[in-house]
């Protein structure tokens, strides 16, 4: 089992009588189920439906003083206090950043507990393993615990885009993303039989619809990778952008209507010249390009 220590991550902690009701009525996910021990892959979004921040949601044990405990980009946590205060009007709740003192381990390729902070298994892909919230001086305590061997951040990016699991910041752009685009219906980000939540309206309508043409899918390439940024091409007409990448493999914003056309046409598709390929993961239920439709 391998360990690394999360440094872009934050943790922001949600607690007060009203704080299940308040989250769940905010969030993309269904909050009013969660129990102490599983977490919850969501996102916030404006009114128009797009990711303000994604992040995880797991509850701590009332013995350990309850409250509700965000895995948060780092970079986003002062928006996400922010908008939370905003929104939270007379609810008697209390949301505070805790990134100064509270980190976010991730630990794969094994199995094992840890007595450290608050641990939850990831709840968008079993492959991406655990994650603890604790205090970063407890890491190598919880490593031994679990057994695992602690290793840089690196090898658990390299990980997780070797599965195609699109990462915000780097995959797509805060602000500028659909739920669907980065493929949070597909990793249990979406919970569509939930009711309202800020946002609710336009996700729906593209699920029911069918309307993403544009999705985060993971990529194979040649030699060196492109910089993340790089347009994607087909012939003369860019279809996407180039995201992370590690190894050989990579995560794309594509626009898959433009990249079937290019593969009816047989054009290749390149990024900065260099020629990309797509790979399709177990977990896409949606219809790649060549598919006739969509895996039930």
């Amino acid at each position: 089992m391998r360990a690394a220590l999360l440094p872009d991550r934050g943790v922001i902690k949600v607690a007060g009588d009203g704080a299940r009701g308040f989250l769940h009525g905010l969030f993309t996910a269904d909050i009013e189920q969660l129990a102490p021990g599983a977490a919850r892959f969501s996102a916030l979004l404006t009114p128009q439906g797009k990711i303000i921040a994604d992040f995880f949601v797991t509850e701590a044990p009332a013995r350990d003083g309850g409250g509700f405990f965000l895995d948060v980009p780092r970079a986003l946590c002062a928006i996400m206090v922010a908008r939370l205060n905003m929104y939270k009007l007379r609810a008697n709740v209390v949301v505070e950043d805790l990134s100064a003192t509270l980190g976010v381990l991730a630990a794969w390729d094994g199995s094992g507990a840890t007595k450290q902070g608050l641990s939850f298994s990831d709840p968008r892909l079993s492959a991406l393993g655990l994650r603890v919230m604790l205090p970063p001086h407890l890491v190598a305590t919880a490593a031994a615990e679990l057994g695992a061997t602690l290793v840089d951040a690196a090898d658990y990016e390299a990980h997780r885009i070797a599965l195609g699991v699109p990462q915000g910041g780097l995959d797509f752009s805060y602000g500028d993303a659909f739920p669907h685009e980065t493929d949070m219906d597909q990793l249990g980000g979406v919970d569509f039989a939930k009711g309202c939540y800020v946002g609710q309206e336009v996700v729906s309508r593209m699920e029911h619809r069918g309307t993403a043409r544009t999705r985060t899918v993971p990529v194979r390439y040649d030699g060196t990778a492109p910089a993340a940024g790089t347009s994607v091409t087909a012939g003369e007409r860019q279809i996407g952008t180039f995201g992370s990448s590690a190894d050989g493999r990579a995560v794309a914003l594509l626009r898959l209507d433009r990249v079937s056309d290019a593969m009816a046409q047989g054009e290749s598709l390149a990024a900065g010249g260099v020629a990309i390929h797509l790979v399709k993961p177990d977990w896409a239920r949606f219809a790649f390009p060549g598919e006739a439709k969509a895996t039930e």
